[in-house]
């Protein structure tokens, strides 16, 4: 006989991937079919429902330890945010792509200034006395961060925001959608933020 729901949630938030992965596949299906049809139809040719379910899971393998609630529907409706959370970025990253903001845009190809310029984009600020010196350091701080995020977040961070490319060519060299590559950027930001806050 097969482990209950609540039994696989269990193991699942206490570090069990083999768990999460049977109740993704258990209740994809479902979290799939509550998103459809959240996109405006002008956006729809730029998302792709199997881009958002796969930054959907990684999520949701980075964060289920962050689950609180232990019950089938409350990880339905957690997993279910993560997805409409992933197209609100997607969307958000969309709408901005038609009206960029030049100050926003990096194009200097994995210098110190774009480590800098990444900086500026996710908001975050340094006040040194010795600023040259400072960035060599941002810099390399910046890339081992980098360097920590999973392989698509990294991936989408360093050729979009490091290296200037645009969101056509990142989209075609990962084989993902346009909306993709600004999902995977959102949750990259996120956690570099995350990675930047004082413990």
């Amino acid at each position: 006989m097969g482990e209950t729901d609540a039994e696989l949630l269990q193991r699942a938030v206490e570090g069990d991937a083999n768990a999460l992965r049977t109740l993704l596949e258990r209740f994809g299906g479902e979290v799939r079919q509550r998103s459809r049809g959240k996109v405006d139809k002008r956006w729809q040719a730029l998302l792709d429902e199997d881009d958002v379910m796969q930054v959907t899971y990684l999520e949701a393998f980075l964060h289920i330890d962050q689950l609180t609630a232990r019950d089938t529907a409350s990880f339905v409706a957690w997993l279910t945010r993560i997805a409409e959370n992933a197209l609100r970025d997607a969307v958000r990253g969309l709408t901005r792509q038609k009206r960029p903001d030049p100050a926003k845009r990096l194009v200097a190809a994995a210098s110190t200034d774009s480590y800098v310029g990444l900086l500026d984009c996710l908001g975050i600020t340094t006040t040194t006395p010795s600023r040259e010196v400072n960035r060599r350091d941002l810099a390399a701080l910046i890339e081992a961060a980098v360097e920590r995020l999973p392989d698509d977040y990294r991936t989408a961070v360093r050729m979009y925001d490091l290296e200037g490319r645009t969101v056509a060519d990142v989209a075609a060299v990962m084989g993902r959608s346009a909306g993709a590559v600004h999902m995977l950027r959102s949750r990259a930001h996120d956690r570099l933020r995350a990675d930047s806050e004082p413990p």
